[in-house]
């Protein structure tokens, strides 16, 4: 028992770093946007690339691959599955775990986006303080970390081997990335907007991940 015990809080440490790590690629990505950095430089060149334009069902297909990301949709897969979960093994830290993650998500990622007031590429400026809501990306960042948490819990709980629990972390890295392309063929972000959603996304995975080891459980996988 005890080296279960030792095993899990050397997860928890080692998910503390990561999570420390990303957050700290996070607030680098936010130092480049605030001073105007070389990283906009990349956001102005993709910005001014030309765009093809998607009209009827492919039109229809852009919109629904970005809804991947989309608050509602991604809240609302993530706390029906816990749920489930939660009932089917008779404990509430799934839905604990799920709600942990969203109110983290939608605090940091809120907090940013009103404190920067970036405006969106659509626009045709890039300008902080003057009340747009483009930065961190939260399509980005609640793709990566609700379909992230929904993974894990997956993992944990129905007690799949780990090569489908390599499978589900493929599947979640090729959502992220697809709502990260949509998101820039559409221009409805900076690619910074995007690469700081995922990298704060990341970080409050890990650290959800890192919570959640932190306190054994009878229902989890050692």
């Amino acid at each position: 028992m005890q080296a279960v015990l030792d095993s899990r809080r050397a997860q928890m440490v080692r998910a503390a770093r990561w999570s420390a790590a990303l957050f700290a690629g996070f607030l680098l990505i936010t130092h480049q946007v605030i001073i105007n950095g070389p990283l906009i430089e990349i956001d102005k060149w993709i910005h001014d690339l030309e765009r093809p334009e998607f009209r009827g069902v492919s039109g229809f297909i852009i919109r629904r691959l970005d809804d991947l990301g989309l608050r509602g949709v991604t809240a609302t897969a993530l706390l029906i599955a816990a749920f489930y979960i939660a009932r089917r093994f008779k404990t509430w830290r799934p839905l604990n775990l799920a709600i942990l993650s969203l109110i983290s998500l939608n605090l940091v990622v809120g907090l940013f986006k009103f404190g920067l007031g970036r405006t969106k590429p659509k626009v045709g400026i890039d300008l902080l303080h003057f009340g747009g809501m483009s930065y961190p990306s939260g399509h980005a960042s609640n793709a990566l970390l609700t379909w992230g948490v929904l993974a894990y819990l997956i993992y944990r709980y129905a007690h799949v081997d780990r090569y489908r629990g390599r499978l589900a972390s493929a599947g979640v890295a090729t959502i992220s990335l697809t709502v990260c392309i949509v998101s820039l063929v559409r221009d409805t972000h900076w690619f910074s907007d995007l690469l700081g959603g995922l990298f704060i996304g990341a970080s409050l995975l890990v650290l959800v991940i890192a919570v959640d080891r932190y306190y054994p459980s009878n229902s989890q996988l050692s």
